[in-house]
């Protein structure tokens, strides 16, 4: 009975998955490089693709062991409820940094592009006004656990002289060109084990 209910959705998820990634290779095909960085769906699911993975075999194991024919034991319900707290604990963080990173950039469009020297910030489409040298600092914070679901979230932090603050976050894009281009700019580094901000 379990295997009738879950095919059809497996079947259905991959095949969604391969219309998905023809499409973007298709497209991909025929546009030009853009320099207009936001929050897209692809970059998101690039993200969080892992953490989801092991978060739904996490919760996939709940309804097998309930579902399941014959009772259930209280060893199989540890082990049960141990498996779950391991992958929540696993992709648990990642998901969070997502929200909270998605919720200070979703409305947040970068400009970027070097060679140009063309930088520019836009929030909720009102353009952040700052030059370079309104800029008093910048605050880049990176991930120190390399092989975790949440190593590739970081921020950078850019304080202007007037008190303002503009926080972009790797939803967006890889920060690390962003940091080399404001490299002549005082930054403070700062590795830490989760990039809460």
């Amino acid at each position: 009975m379990k295997s009738t209910f879950l095919r059809p959705l497996l079947e259905a998820a991959v095949v969604l998955f391969i219309i998905i990634g023809a499409a973007r290779w298709v497209t991909g095909l025929f546009s030009k490089r853009t320099h207009v960085y936001q929050t897209t769906v692809a970059r998101q699911m690039r993200l969080l693709f892992w953490p989801l993975l092991a978060l739904g075999a996490g919760l996939s194991v709940l309804p097998a062991v309930a579902m399941g024919e014959g009772p259930v034991s209280g060893f199989e319900w540890g082990l049960t409820a141990g498996f779950l707290l391991f992958t929540m604990a696993l992709s648990g963080p990642a998901v969070l940094l997502h929200l909270r990173y998605w919720l200070l950039n979703h409305e947040t469009v970068l400009v970027f592009q070097p060679t140009e020297n063309r930088f520019e910030v836009y929030e909720a489409g009102q353009r952040q006004t700052f030059e370079r040298r309104d800029l008093a600092r910048i605050y880049r914070v990176t991930c120190r656990a390399r092989r975790t679901f949440w190593a590739r979230y970081d921020y950078l932090s850019l304080h202007l002289h007037d008190g303002r603050i503009i926080v972009l976050t790797s939803l967006l894009t890889d920060l690390e060109p962003l940091a080399s281009f404001l490299r002549s700019l005082p930054t403070e580094r700062s590795v830490q084990a989760w990039c809460w901000i």
